[in-house]
């Protein structure tokens, strides 16, 4: 067969395995040749650039690049970008991404571990219901009192367990105590550690990030009167918060009384968490999330695009 032929077999048998839709054993017929030799010219056509395949991937998400470049420039292993709405609707949007991505990647057996935050428990609300009897949630922070109870991590992984059938471990501790003496005391019963324990053994983490200070939830609760330019809590030396730890620009933990009392799981035991989800966005979580990207506390990352394009900017 010369070459020219031998081309031309090869247009034909895509124009009609692609073209007109032909099974692999009509081909052969048609052409007279065997099966397997159809088979190897259709991967011969793709090779040689006769057939090219095009993925649509904008229609699975607009935001493919984006995510792209966000994932190199943190080293991240997975980037979701949602469309940028107004803050009542952006949390939802933000939870439902969520829920929908940790549906994806939990297998029998998992132990979940969970922040506390709106963002959070809207992925809580909006997780699928399915069976999944085996997975384990346990919370990573303690409790703000009633006034929070709706957000707070107790509350947060019943919801996804009663959404899965899973189970719950509950940690019965305050969010913060009166010094770094009482947090020693308290961090040190069976009961409060076992649970940090359980935590920081999780295969996966889902937690939120808080912006700077005079954003923070944690600033109106408990630190409103000492959040300003001068104080231990400035823009300048912390950028936000993950698991209610406050964090520097560089993603370690901020130098602050408040660091010293909270009752949460440490940041370097979080770290050994195998797969760490942060879901967040908005203008004045930007630094926040840029500073836990720095910090190597974020492997999978879910924001709104606004958001991403800040993060890339300089």
């Amino acid at each position: 067969m010369s070459l020219a032929d031998d081309k031309r077999l090869l247009v034909e048998i895509s124009s009609l395995y692609y073209e007109q839709g032909l099974k692999q054993e009509e081909i052969a017929k048609k052409v007279k040749i065997s099966r397997s030799l159809v088979s190897k010219y259709l991967v011969r056509a793709r090779d040689e650039g006769i057939v090219e395949i095009i993925i649509h991937d904008s229609y699975a998400s607009p935001y493919r690049s984006l995510e792209e470049e966000l994932q190199k420039k943190f080293v991240l292993k997975e980037v979701l970008c949602v469309d940028t709405a107004d803050r009542g609707i952006q949390n939802k949007l933000l939870g439902i991404a969520a829920a929908k991505y940790l549906s994806r990647v939990v297998k029998p057996g998992y132990t979940i571990s969970v922040s506390a935050g709106t963002t959070v428990h809207e992925a809580a609300v909006n997780f699928p219901k399915q069976q999944h009897p085996t997975l384990t949630f346990v919370p990573l922070v303690g409790g703000m009192g009633m006034e929070h109870i709706t957000i707070q991590s107790n509350r947060v992984c019943e919801l996804f367990a009663s959404r899965c059938g899973g189970k719950v471990t509950e940690l019965h501790a305050p969010i913060t105590v009166d010094d770094k003496e009482a947090k020693r005391v308290l961090s040190s019963q069976s009961f409060i550690k076992k649970v940090f324990e359980e935590g920081q053994a999780a295969d996966i983490a889902l937690v939120g990030i808080g912006g700077i200070p005079i954003y923070s939830t944690l600033t109106d609760a408990y630190l409103s009167d000492q959040v300003n330019e001068d104080s231990e809590y400035s823009q300048e030396k912390i950028a936000g918060d993950i698991c209610y730890n406050f964090i520097d620009h560089a993603g370690r933990l901020a130098d602050c009384s408040w660091n010293e009392r909270v009752i949460a799981i440490d940041l370097e035991k979080l770290k050994q968490v195998p797969l760490k989800i942060a879901v967040s966005g908005g203008r004045e979580k930007v630094e926040g999330i840029r500073a836990a990207l720095a910090g190597k506390l974020v492997d999978v990352l879910i924001t709104d695009e606004k958001t991403a394009r800040r993060l890339l900017e300089p």
